[in-house]
């Protein structure tokens, strides 16, 4: 019974991987189209903002259901946990969606998806300050292989039907987005440290309603200048899988998957998340795959590895 509840969670964690893989490809959709031909209809900010409608949503009907068997409180209380929400809404929702889907207008799936996995490295490196992780050379030194990594992805991308300039700003506001998503995860750490916050569920809820709040006034400016979009079912679709599947289920399955086998071994399944990211552009945008994305990725992973290793060795000391 304990193998066969194993390795199910295995399976669902695979799964997680392969859902947060292809929002790479789902999030180019709909910040840029399948071509030139067929382009977006919506503008980054304008799907950002409808996605966490959906999320929103949903999230509230998971704490109105289990209101009454400790289940996350649908808002925070007392001034410290609502500094800590407004701080996480900014950056982990507010910033990540916008950087993520302007992101995604200007540069491929697979190459935006083999970048993110830099986040482990920004959320070590920004623990200096704000938590007194200790830092060594050898943790700038698996930065460095890390950032070759980025460099040999956007340099030597197979997807040359985009620009490299074009490439280049996509690739810096991805990579911006995983030093946001890194700030949060640190935010999230001091908060459930110092007992501001009950619970990691209870955060992701709290910031996603106050960052769906700090995404509406970009979305009215970019509707005021582009017009109201009509949105077609595969973009209505889209959305709607991005802000269900992706935020709200895939979390509770990877929550899941911690409570099982425990934090370490459910995180090294992200590093698959890249893995499907490249397939999901190849199979439903029809991008290139290439031998420098391989060696990127290979790169990207051993000097994140070389950081998390660096890390709780000093951790331990």
């Amino acid at each position: 019974m304990s193998y066969r509840n194993n390795l199910s969670t295995h399976l669902l964690l695979l799964l997680v991987a392969a859902v947060w893989g292809s929002t790479w490809a789902v999030g180019r959709f709909l910040s840029y189209g399948l071509d030139d031909a067929n382009r977006a209809s919506m503008g980054p900010a304008t799907s950002a903002w409808l996605r966490y409608v959906f999320a929103v949503v949903a999230f509230a009907a998971w704490c109105l259901i289990y209101r009454n068997r400790d289940g996350p409180r649908i808002l925070p209380r007392g001034r410290k946990a609502w500094r800590y929400t407004f701080w996480m809404a900014m950056l982990g929702t507010m910033g990540y969606q916008l950087l993520f889907m302007n992101g995604m207008k200007w540069t491929a799936a697979g190459d935006a998806s083999l970048i993110i996995p830099m986040n482990p490295v920004f959320t070590v490196l920004l623990a200096v300050p704000l938590l007194g992780q200790r830092l060594s050379l050898r943790m700038v030194l698996g930065l460095m292989i890390g950032l070759l990594g980025v460099a040999t992805v956007v340099g030597w991308s197979p997807n040359t039907e985009i620009p490299f300039n074009h490439r280049l700003i996509g690739a810096v506001m991805i990579a911006l987005a995983a030093l946001t998503w890194a700030a949060t995860s640190n935010l999230t750490k001091m908060a459930l440290l110092d007992g501001t916050i009950g619970t990691s569920l209870e955060i992701v809820v709290w910031y996603s309603i106050v960052g769906w709040a700090l995404l509406t006034p970009w979305m009215i400016v970019e509707v005021w200048s582009s017009g109201i979009p009509i949105p077609n079912t595969a973009e209505w679709a889209s959305v709607a899988y991005l802000g269900l599947i992706s935020t709200v289920l895939t979390y509770a399955w990877f929550a899941r998957g911690i409570d099982r086998i425990g934090a370490t071994a459910a995180a090294s399944y992200v590093f698959l998340v890249p893995v499907f990211g490249v397939i999901s552009g190849w199979l439903l945008l029809d991008e290139s795959v290439g031998v420098s994305m391989l060696v990127g990725f290979c790169l990207i992973v051993f000097g994140v590895r070389e950081v998390q290793r660096e890390s709780e060795r000093l951790s331990a000391d």
